[in-house]
């Protein structure tokens, strides 16, 4: 898959090299310093993406999950350094060939009841709640295109330092919605962190049309271990258009149904593609239902199963991609009346 870098001595001490001069890790992998560049040459150069999430872009409502912003860079191919190398290497349930990249965001989302114009608490409805984190790991293609897995590790605050409630109180002074009045009621200041690991799979089909000529079908698997999120989701996602092989669809803030976080582009050529998708998640943890850890906090009930259902469109010309989603989400907790619907916009270039 990836080993160490030429050169770098931490790694050399734990490495050997094989009849053809690649590195081989003592659990056996093998690794090629060939195709990587090195510290010295280590650079941002990448897919950089923003998203923003937000029920104003799906319905006329303004509760549970309202908002959600992101800001996502994944790495060219092989450009790791020494101890991600090492790490990366050693992590024998990944595939041990393809394309490694490594991905970095920082976002925050935010949570509130339904009713934002009162400032007391509401005990049968979401609890207000903010999440400002950050995120580190690997993404790793098969050559072929068609297989994807992703490690990732988040950590961040829940509570008043994740500046949640001052996001949201400026944003409405701006745009003129009501002030949310109720924050003092959110959850607790507390560390998160989330362990997260997905595979996805494309599966050309050959049912393609004169202005759409590509289909696929990606189904996938996730897994999330932590404080903030523990639970385990299955979705399906078809695709219909041209330069599918480029990705494995729209970017989206998690919980969700993922595509990818960097894109191959065409130079001088307009891509495009329809989607739609769902997505099943067993959830054992919802901090964001559950309440704190480790101290009393609002609460409710939250439903075992949640589902996702989204469609939407992506664009892209050489480095430029744009995808805009529409997501419907059941019910979360006991007592919700009404499903949630929301919108995404992801905005990626290349540089």
């Amino acid at each position: 898959m990836v080993g160490a870098l030429a050169g770098a001595s931490s790694v050399a001490a734990q490495e050997a090299s094989d009849s053809s001069g690649r590195l081989v890790c003592q659990d056996g992998t093998v690794c090629d310093p060939a195709a990587l560049p090195g510290l010295p040459d280590w650079s941002w150069k990448g897919t950089h993406s923003v998203q923003v999430e937000n029920d104003l872009f799906g319905s006329t409502n303004d509760r549970h999950y309202t908002h959600g912003m992101r800001y996502s860079w994944t790495s060219d191919e092989h450009r790791l350094p020494a101890w991600w190398c090492q790490l990366s290497c050693r992590l024998t349930f990944l595939p041990q060939s393809g394309a490694v990249r490594t991905s970095l965001a920082v976002g925050q989302s935010m949570f509130t009841p339904e009713d934002i114009t009162t400032n007391a608490l509401q005990p049968n409805d979401r609890p207000y709640a903010g999440w400002l984190y950050f995120s580190g790991g690997f993404v790793i293609e098969d050559s072929a295109h068609k297989d994807l897995h992703t490690v990732e590790f988040t950590a961040g605050i829940i509570g008043p330092q994740s500046y949640a409630d001052e996001t949201q109180i400026r944003w409405h002074e701006l745009i003129g919605s009501p002030r949310p009045d109720g924050w003092s009621n959110q959850l607790s200041n507390e560390p998160g962190l989330i362990l997260s690991y997905e595979r996805k799979r494309r599966y050309e089909l050959p049912m393609g049309i004169a202005l759409a000529p590509e289909t696929d079908l990606t189904p996938h698997f996730a897994v999330n271990l932590g404080n903030v999120r523990t639970d385990a989701s299955f979705g399906l996602t078809f695709r219909l258009g041209s330069g599918l092989a480029n990705d494995y669809g729209a970017p989206r803030i998690q919980p969700s149904l993922s595509g990818s976080g960097f894109f191959r582009p065409q130079e001088g050529r307009f891509n495009w593609y329809v989607f739609a998708g769902s997505e099943v998640r067993a959830v054992a943890r919802n901090i964001f239902l559950d309440g704190n850890t480790f101290a009393d906090s609002p609460s409710v009930d939250k439903q075992p199963l949640v589902a996702d259902i989204q469609a939407g469109l992506v664009m892209s010309y050489g480095d430029w991609r744009m995808s805009f989603t529409q997501i419907f989400r059941t019910q979360e907790f006991e007592g919700q009346d009404d499903p949630d619907r929301f919108g995404a916009i992801s905005l990626s270039v290349r540089f």
